[in-house]
């Protein structure tokens, strides 16, 4: 990181955080749009931003598989902090978009863990200032074996707000979910477990993928799609995409790859479902008043798997 750039913490305690996940309830009150024009709005406001499809990736090894691992930290703290606090999904899938997007234009040294836990407690926060009714105070977001002072975090967000420019306001697929829903289900019997269905798929792939990959409209009709129907071919999918007129725009090849990637991600999760991942709180209930305290989980051979705590 550029020693410009570099982050200054006039204090950093270390703690441990006993706090244990509850139970994730997928949340199906999204915001709901039967106006095509606004769909296509949105989706017209997709195609003029240059983030989509400009991830930087580094060309070490060591850097990119040290990043991937700190990523899937930042998510599995970004929603279990999601619960604690009452936010909505959409909230904290903002928060992701914040991070992916900041982490495209600026670099964070390997090993800088408590750099990437400040980054996660910065862009929640901000995303809740964004979506949520009431924001809660900085002292409420609780770090993974770190304290950072309110005034820390709050020089971490300004960082993050002249970095993405104060272009805050952004689309996520959660904006499309009833629309599309709502265009295709004749074919399909849409009902609430449907639409939890698709946001659980959602979630999946930001944990595979980085939010900047792929346009949020497609991320979006993919999921619906796939919710659905997992045995689509190129073209039924093609028949069920016709019938949403506000999708003429995008490119029918991104939806159909998109499709068999979440395809391919749900596969893989119901192949393995010993292995903790991000989001099986969606399925599996923590008890608060378990005793075991929550550790980092990584895959195997991860360079974050330890973390000092006093």
């Amino acid at each position: 990181m550029d020693p410009d750039t570099t982050f200054s913490l006039p204090s950093l305690l270390c703690e441990e955080d006993e706090s244990s996940l509850n139970e994730i309830k997928l949340d199906a009150s999204l915001p709901k749009s039967e106006d095509d024009r606004y769909i296509r709005s949105l989706i017209e406001t997709e195609s003029k931003s240059n983030d989509y499809g400009c991830v930087c990736v580094s060309d070490d090894d060591k850097s990119r598989n040290w990043f991937k691992c700190a990523r899937l930290d930042a998510i599995n703290w970004i929603f279990s902090t999601r619960e604690i606090l009452g936010f909505q999904f959409r909230t904290a899938y903002l928060s992701l978009t914040y991070f992916d997007r900041f982490i495209s234009r600026r670099f964070i040294d390997i090993g800088k863990e408590w750099a990437i836990q400040l980054l996660c407690i910065a862009c929640l926060s901000l995303a809740a200032k964004m979506e949520e009714q009431v924001a809660p105070s900085l002292s409420r977001y609780k770090a993974q074996g770190y304290k950072f002072e309110s005034s820390v975090i709050q020089r971490m967000e300004l960082m993050i707000l002249t970095t993405l420019e104060w272009k805050m306001s952004c689309i996520t697929p959660f904006a499309y979910l009833h629309h599309f829903f709502s265009k295709v289900q004749d074919e399909c019997d849409c009902d609430e477990f449907l639409v939890s269905k698709s946001i659980e798929l959602i979630l999946d792939f930001s944990k595979e993928f980085n939010s900047m990959d792929y346009r949020p409209s497609v991320v979006a009709i993919a999921s619906v799609l796939l919710a659905c129907d997992d045995q689509l071919t190129r073209n039924t999918m093609e028949l069920k995409i016709g019938v949403v007129s506000s999708l003429y725009s995008l490119e029918k090849e991104h939806i159909y790859l998109c499709y068999n990637l979440l395809k391919d991600i749900k596969t893989k999760k119901n192949n393995t479902p010993c292995l903790m991942n991000s989001f099986s709180s969606l399925r599996t209930h923590w008890s608060p008043s378990s005793t075991i305290k929550r550790k980092l989980r990584f895959e195997q051979n991860c360079p974050l798997q330890k973390i000092i705590r006093r």
